[in-house]
């Protein structure tokens, strides 16, 4: 929202007055009030009459977090709802008082209000971070309509770039955008967003979080071209700045706020594939496609039933539709037993008028009401549909009884769609306020179905695959990037969506492999099969065709073999990563800015990422193969071709279809699996260790989990000279090290077998050995 018109003028229809000096100010548990008047009244007391005072409240919530509350009326009625957030209330604060300042500090992070002119500035031990000063904050009013608003201003340094704000599909860098966070159901290719997050956070180590569920209008750069401005409708505006040093830290802080990422089983890291959205499709077809994925030795691991398993105009039912799928049960008995799958049902949380539901829901109050008392319909999406209600807990239960009834009957998890489009002109069970519902109504949605998910098969194990999210929603794992086209333009954009959700606090994410409107030439379906494989999450979905790779060409199979092999075989890598981004909240999906944050060249880059911390990933997004890859400063090796390039530069490369820039750091030590048909078996068991361009006194370490998550081997590697040393600890059977680019080894501790990649070393212990190079 712009209040500015220019340099010099406010917008012709708004009334500004902003806090002007430091009135009075309390200290007491943990909290600092400050009591601020919109002009100077300390000099004439005459001044305090008809003299607006705003109140600003001070908080910590966690160690190097500062929340900032502005307030002008306390007495609005606060209906809530509120984020979930994590508060410790062993916190450490200090206040200083001097006779420039008075200063709050939590950690590292301070803030400091001048007592002389109007300044309010964040600092990290001492050194200047943001802030804004006098007229960058101000509270609003529209004389047009009366509406109120609360604005801030916070300073953007030189070459200080903006990151996050949810998943949205604009460039990755956000500066000079203008960003609504307001839940739309608007596809991948315009500047909506099915994920709105109030959080960003800049290369300059610290982030920013509006703990406001409603909408937040942000000018990023774009009204006042150095300064992010983010403003509410209301009586009051609350900001938590949060300290780094480095993104990665702000991250952490942020998770640990909102809450960190539940981990995902390791079966949901393999193969989904779905019957498409509008496809025709009974059991005869759901047998035929798996059927055909084994017959051509393509690993399955997923497969996910659309809208469609029910009947039409009766989403939801929950019911399977008996004349394309007669025994759900057996059905899904074979699938699990014969087929060895998992089974995902598509659910969202509306009830078209024809479900036998409907009127259930009518009558006991469990569905969305009009101011008047009428169920709140409408007919798009589903005839006559309304709204399940979850801030009714009767009504919670309710739905999650229709899900129990599923999951014991066999199916897995679910695709939780939709959840976007929740209107404003509607009252709700507890009398929320229908503002802050519109967003906030998609937590309280997947929270639901999380939480049945959870008791049924315990924490470690639950996951969905959800469209819609706001902050907090990455508790519940994994989310998708919703509707995007069959064109590289669209596949590219939809990487920036994961990337800018990655920096947004949320670990795990996939895309519809192949794109879902439209059928891709097989050319872009083999391209997006190397993207989506090298995604923490892998699904081949479509809308009205189907995504088996058949239907492309026979390459098109070979090219999802390898990828889908290649990812089964990283998996003891990448569940560890998977690990890490559950106990810390840095995602799995890197963007290159958050790995490599010291590198400038790494700031804006949008068509590359980082899977875990050593595997660099660039997609192919051009019929021709051709593509630019950055590789950051030391020595990469291609995980494909064994090619070594060193970096701090930029390459022009050209790929075929088996084949992208696929990039190991240096001094990494991988951990492969023995199995790469499956995405779950035990990772310790043959481990294949492979070693990286360890440079002469690095060191580094592979850690290796079993299912649950739980480190159960880590190896690491030390090299002095052309020694490297080994040292294993916990429990492994049969590991190797393959020793990339080295030709002679030699070993009194194990063999040393040389290949076309490097040297095999078989060690005869896990505990201890050594390699001399």
């Amino acid at each position: 929202m712009k209040i500015s018109d220019g340099n010099w003028l406010i917008q012709p229809n708004f009334k500004l007055m902003h806090p002007a000096q430091v009135y009075q100010y309390h200290f007491a548990d943990n909290k600092l009030t400050v009591y601020a008047p919109f002009k100077e009244v300390l000099s004439d007391r005459g001044n305090q009459i008809n003299a607006t005072l705003f109140t600003i409240e001070v908080t910590s919530p966690q160690t190097g977090i500062i929340g900032v509350k502005l307030i002008h009326h306390m007495g609005v009625v606060d209906r809530g709802p509120h984020h979930e957030l994590e508060w410790d209330n062993s916190v450490k604060v200090t206040f200083t008082d001097n006779d420039d300042y008075i200063e709050y500090k939590s950690g590292n992070l301070a803030v400091r209000f001048a007592k002389k002119s109007w300044a309010v500035d964040f600092l990290r031990n001492g050194k200047r971070l943001t802030g804004s000063e006098f007229k960058s904050s101000g509270y609003v009013t529209d004389i047009f309509n009366d509406n109120r608003y609360w604005y801030e201003r916070l300073d953007l340094s030189v070459n200080e770039w903006v990151y996050g704000l949810g998943e949205r599909f604009t460039t990755f860098v956000k500066n000079g955008q203008v960003v609504d966070t307001w839940n739309l159901d608007g596809g991948t290719s315009t500047e909506q967003a099915y994920k709105n997050v109030p959080f960003y956070l800049t290369n300059h180590g610290y982030g920013v979080f509006v703990n406001q569920p409603e909408k937040v209008s942000f000018e990023v750069g774009s009204e006042k071209v150095s300064k992010v401005q983010f403003s509410v409708k209301g009586e009051s505006l609350e900001y938590f700045i949060i300290d780094g040093p480095t993104p990665k830290d702000v991250l952490q802080k942020y998770t640990s706020l909102t809450g960190k990422p539940a981990l995902p089983p390791a079966w949901s890291f393999g193969l989904w594939l779905t019957t498409s959205f509008t496809t025709n499709y009974d059991e005869a077809t759901v047998n035929s496609f798996i059927d055909g994925m084994a017959e051509r030795d393509l690993p399955l691991h997923v497969f996910h039933y659309d809208c469609f398993w029910m009947e039409g105009f009766e989403w939801c039912n929950f019911t399977w539709d008996k004349a394309c799928f007669p025994d759900p049960q057996a059905m899904l008995k074979r699938l699990h037993d014969d087929k060895h799958l998992k089974v995902c049902v598509w659910i969202n949380p509306y009830i078209g008028q024809k479900s036998p539901l409907f009127k259930e829901g009518m009558e006991k109050g469990y569905l969305l009401k009009r101011p008047n008392g009428d169920v709140w319909q409408w007919d798009l999406w589903q005839s006559g549909q309304g709204i399940v209600d979850f801030t009714n807990p009767e009504a919670t239960k309710w739905y999650q009884d229709k899900l129990q009834s599923l999951l014991d009957m066999g199916v897995d998890c679910f695709k939780t769609d939709f959840g976007e489009r929740i209107p404003t002109d509607c009252v709700y069970y507890n009398g929320a306020d229908v503002e802050k519902m519109h967003n906030y109504y998609t937590y309280l949605y997947n929270k639901a179905v999380f939480e049945v998910l959870e008791n049924k098969v315990g924490k470690g194990n639950a996951v969905l695959f959800a469209r819609s999210a706001i902050a907090g929603g990455q508790k519940f794992p994994a989310h998708w990037g919703g509707d995007c086209y069959a064109t590289y333009e669209s596949m590219a954009e939809t990487l920036r969506g994961g990337l800018s959700l990655a920096m947004s606090g949320f670990s795990y994410w996939s895309h519809d492999i192949g794109g879902f409107e439209n059928t891709a030439p097989a050319d872009i379906y083999k391209r997006w099969c190397a993207f989506g494989l090298l995604s923490s999450h892998s699904r081949l979905h479509g809308s009205k065709s189907y995504r088996v790779p058949w239907l492309y060409d026979e390459e098109a199979c070979d090219v999802l073999r390898f990828f889908t092999k290649l990812k089964c075989s990283l998996m003891p890598y990448l569940y560890n990563m998977a690990r890490i981004a559950h106990e810390t909240g840095i995602p799995m999906m890197r963007p290159m800015a958050l790995e490599f944050n010291e590198d400038r060249g790494c700031d804006h880059l949008e068509t590359q990422y980082m899977m875990g911390d050593s595997i660099l990933v660039a997609p192919v997004f051009s019929p021709e193969g051709e593509v630019d890859v950055y590789l950051p400063a030391g020595k990469w090796t291609s995980l494909i071709t064994n090619e070594v390039k060193e970096g701090g530069r930029f390459y022009h490369e050209q790929h075929g279809y088996l084949s992208l820039p696929l990039y190991v750091r240096e001094n990494t030590l991988l951990a492969r699996g023995a199995c790469d048909t499956k995405p779950d078996y035990e990772y310790n068991q043959g481990t294949k260790f492979e070693l990286f361009a360890l440079q002469d006194g690095a060191e580094c370490v592979a850690q290796v989990t079993n299912l649950k998550g739980e480190v159960v081997y880590t190896l690491k590697a030390a090299r002095c000279g052309n020694t490297i040393a080994f040292v294993g600890e916990g429990e492994a059977q049969d590991i190797s090290v393959l020793v990339h680019n080295v030709d002679v080894a030699h070993s009194a501790d194990a063999t040393v077998e040389k290949t076309d990649l490097g040297v095999l070393v078989k060690p005869q212990s896990v505990t201890a050995f050594t390699l001399e190079i």
